[in-house]
């Protein structure tokens, strides 16, 4: 039995090894050839030059600046958010800034190779900012190397269009799109009626299934019940001739009927895709995670669960066929629609591999499900949730609640719990909480006033996760924070807007509530909310438990002089995880970039950056040296510093 014994464990040994070798995905150490590292948003790469040991000497190697910054008007930087993150294709670093021009840089020294510009108007005041987060790379399969176009940067913009360029020369692809007179692009939104030019837009890159390029969009919030519809649009890659539409609400209330009462799909718009999609090449599907109906805060116009919104959605690449959904969220009236690219990555049950979807969400709930089902991997159970919503309101009774991980932040917050830095701000903080409806996570809007908590900006949001297929761990950052909204007539818009014009007041047309939205802060401008206001978390996804928790950022480049309290705070961006061990993150609202250990938590090194970090950093290795790069141009709308570098670290180099 003993000769058995060993057997077995050198069987096991090697099924180990097996599972691991087919676990370690991502990108490779030369390839950073999609937005979130690899297909599936892993933003893992597999390179070990930095490490533990040595991070401490981690320097600038080289930077460069768009200039575009400075080429605008004073009310145009208002809207601009510098989120992007370069991908590493065809030797080059390729980016694209908030006002749609794409560069192509070189990977060891910054140099410029070669750059396009879109030409967006100024003057469209988008909705959700001037923001491009990062293009698409397609290699034709059927093209020969040296043909013009072979390889392809696709790219969406603050108007609407779909750009195709020849990634080795930045020229538009002459065979892309329906008119001649606007040769490499298409105008995916000239089917969309508008309030103002700024209501829907391009985001998050598009993605590429085989010869399929699908493209999600961003819709601005709370204007109006029947707003633009969030239908996802592929196409051709190398034509731009239309392939299908997946309109979220009109397929759900077509497939599903149940949970979209008759005529609802007609007057409902939104449940658009505004995150980064994910791709399965080898089952040819992509994933999608959808936001919620309109209006954000009313539902009483579409009964229902209203299914395929506030879901992770599989269709079938080629034909946009639903494969299966899951529904995170219910009829949300919360403003909780899904922020973050879905990660795909592969975990054991019994020894056995079995490949996964992981969604993170602004609740601070992480869903993990079954890559071919959608069936959840460590359980999900229904519970009852707060109810007696605005009246005309149709609440779900329950929601869904992952059994594993757990709430990776707080959701709720107990009456005289507030925070305050003195005795007044934490009594004016309290007396806000007396005031406002306040019984956990979904308790529903109304006219009282309600505690949102977590509030719309997450928990998570687009910066997603990472995740280290070798150690299996997830690293989230994550936002804790509360809002106040308020339900009012609709026929107060008007004056209520007039009394506090700098006030979030929505109108929710077509609905019979008006929306406020406030922070919920002090008199102070702090959050009334316990700090930590921002963290970073790993869960161990081999159990399904929170590994570390660590505050993320601090108050130094907030607070009126500059006080390096390590409270966490609020951010925007996401990380990144090495071979070696090591996280990487900006995203924080205090301007450095960090290195933390993948194991620990522990805070291993920081740079300070010259404007926010609100994107995501890549990592590479060229010519045998790996670099951290990471866009520092800030987010105006978070009040981080605004600036248009993108800032590239590495070890010394090595002298002979």
């Amino acid at each position: 039995m003993a000769g058995k014994a060993n057997a077995d464990r050198i069987l096991l040994g090697i099924a180990g090894l097996l599972l691991m070798l087919i676990a370690a995905s991502g990108a490779r150490a030369d390839d950073w050839s999609h937005y979130g590292g690899d297909a599936g948003g892993q933003r893992y790469v597999a390179a070990s030059e930095i490490a533990p040991g040595n991070v401490s000497a981690l320097a600038e190697a080289w930077r460069y600046r768009t200039g575009e910054l400075d080429a605008v008007p004073a009310d145009t930087r208002r809207k601009y958010a510098f989120e992007g993150t370069p991908i590493l294709v065809e030797g080059s670093l390729i980016l694209c800034t908030p006002f749609n021009r794409v560069v192509a840089l070189d990977p060891a020294t910054g140099a410029e190779r070669w750059r396009y510009d879109a030409k967006v108007a100024l003057d469209r005041k988008p909705g959700n900012q001037y923001v491009c987060r990062g293009v698409a790379y397609w290699k034709d399969a059927a093209a020969k190397a040296d043909d013009v176009c072979a390889s392809r940067i696709f790219m969406g913009t603050v108007d609407s269009r779909l750009i195709a360029l020849d990634a080795k020369t930045g020229k538009p692809c002459a065979g892309f799109g329906l008119d001649a007179a606007r040769p490499g692009e298409i105008n995916a939104g000239a089917d969309i009626s508008l309030v103002w030019p700024g209501e829907y837009q391009f985001t998050s890159p598009p993605v590429v299934a085989a010869d399929t390029v699908i493209v999600g969009s961003s819709i601005s919030d709370n204007v109006r019940a029947d707003a633009p519809k969030g239908t996802v649009k592929a196409y051709d890659a190398r034509t731009g001739a239309p392939k299908w539409n997946f309109d979220p609400v009109a397929r759900g209330a077509k497939e599903q009927p149940g949970n979209w009462p008759s005529g609802a799909a007609a007057h409902t718009g939104q449940a658009n895709v505004w995150a980064p999609i994910s791709v399965d090449e080898k089952r040819g599907l992509v994933f999608l995670p959808t936001s919620s109906p309109g209006p954000d805060f009313f539902g009483g116009l579409r009964a229902g669960d209203n299914r395929y919104s506030d879901s992770v959605v599989a269709l079938k690449a080629a034909t946009g066929e639903v494969v299966w959904s899951f529904q995170t969220v219910h009829h949300d009236v919360w403003d909780y629609d899904l922020p973050a690219q879905p990660t795909l990555a592969t975990l054991t049950r019994d020894g056995k591999p079995v490949d996964v979807v992981v969604q993170v969400t602004k609740t601070g709930f992480m869903f993990v499900l079954e890559r071919d089902t959608g069936k959840p991997f460590f359980g999900v159970e229904e519970r009852p949730v707060p109810q007696g919503g605005a009246p005309g309101e149709t609440l779900s009774p329950t929601q869904p609640f992952p059994v594993k991980p757990p709430a990776l932040i707080p959701q709720k917050l107990e009456k005289g719990g507030a925070w305050g830095l003195a005795w007044f701000d934490k009594r004016a903080c309290n007396a806000k909480l007396d005031k406002a409806r306040n019984e956990g996570i979904f308790t529903p809007p109304s006219t009282q006033g309600t505690l949102i908590y977590p509030f719309t900006g997450g928990g998570a949001n687009w910066g997603g996760m990472a995740f280290d297929p070798a150690r299996r761990i997830a690293i989230i950052n994550e936002n804790i924070a509360g809002h106040i909204v308020t339900l009012f007539p609709a026929g107060e818009f008007k004056s209520r807007k007039e009394v506090d014009e700098k006030a979030e007041i929505s109108p929710q047309r077509g609905a019979p509530f008006g929306m406020r939205r406030d922070l919920f802060v002090s008199p102070l401008g702090l959050p009334c909310t316990p700090p930590p206001w921002g963290k970073l978390v790993a869960v161990d996804l081999n159990d399904g438990t929170i590994k570390w928790s660590v505050p993320l950022g601090t108050v130094r480049d907030l607070a009126p002089v500059p006080i390096p309290l390590n409270w966490g705070v609020p951010n925007f961006g996401g990380p990144l995880v090495t071979e070696s061990g090591l996280v990487f993150i900006g995203a924080a609202m205090d301007n450095y970039i960090r290195a933390f250990d993948v194991n620990t938590g522990a805070e291993l090194w920081k740079g300070r950056l010259p404007a926010g970090g609100q994107a995501t950093p890549m990592s590479y290795v060229w010519k045998g040296r790996q670099y951290v790069v990471i866009a520092a141009g800030g987010h105006a709308r978070a009040g981080t510093k605004l600036g248009d570098y993108v800032i590239a670290y590495a070890l010394p180099e090595k002298r002979n």
